[in-house]
């Protein structure tokens, strides 16, 4: 296999958990919205915790993409 090739597969294994990615930060918000429906007056607090857990689930789509990257470019 020659070496373009072997990064290609490389990075494309990388960004394989960007599709947990998505389904988390759809888990995330569909349990905001059912929690704040179901009581809005704990909006307050259930939208920080929502933004916390937002954040750490996009930082390992910043992490799974960085690999991909440093893949393909190095």
């Amino acid at each position: 296999m020659e070496l373009a090739a072997a990064k290609m597969v490389g990075a494309g294994l990388a960004v394989i958990g960007l599709g947990g990615v998505g389904a988390g930060i759809g888990s995330i918000f569909s349990s905001l919205i059912s929690s704040i429906a179901r009581n809005p007056a704990s909006r307050g607090q259930v939208f920080g915790l929502a933004m916390l857990g937002f954040a750490l689930v996009e930082a390992v789509a910043l992490y799974a993409l960085l690999i991909a990257f440093l893949i393909l470019f190095t």
